[in-house]
């Protein structure tokens, strides 16, 4: 089975997977709410941010200073497109694999045990 179209090995780890779901349902969240709600250090979750940062999928805004400063992130246009296309790909995966697909490769699977 080929990857479908849209998936995308960049979302596609757990923790950024994770993240930009919960990112898709807001409009911005705050780095603290974000960490929190995944259960990520904050070194785990920058790292993460960075990198979904530098393919374009996220927007980082500081805002604040001293002991008020405030991280808040969003996910871009492009990122919103790479993870509908990622999500849209994992369903034709889980898709491809249900009963339906085990119904159509059934008679193949028979017509091959009998060939045996």
């Amino acid at each position: 089975m080929s990857t479908p179209t849209g998936f995308d090995e960049l979302i596609h780890p757990s923790t950024r997977l994770s993240v930009v779901a919960l990112l898709s349902a807001t409009e911005w969240a705050d780095f603290a709410f974000i960490r929190d709600s995944l259960s990520l250090s904050d070194s785990a979750l920058s790292k993460q941010l960075h990198t979904l940062e530098e393919a374009g999928y996220l927007e980082i805004r500081k805002e604040g200073g001293g002991r008020k400063r405030r991280t808040r992130v969003r996910l871009t246009a492009r990122g919103r497109t790479a993870f509908e296309g990622h999500v849209a790909a994992l369903r034709a995966i889980v898709e491809g694999a249900g009963p339906a697909a085990a119904r159509q490769t059934a008679p193949e699977q028979q017509h091959a045990e009998a060939s045996r």
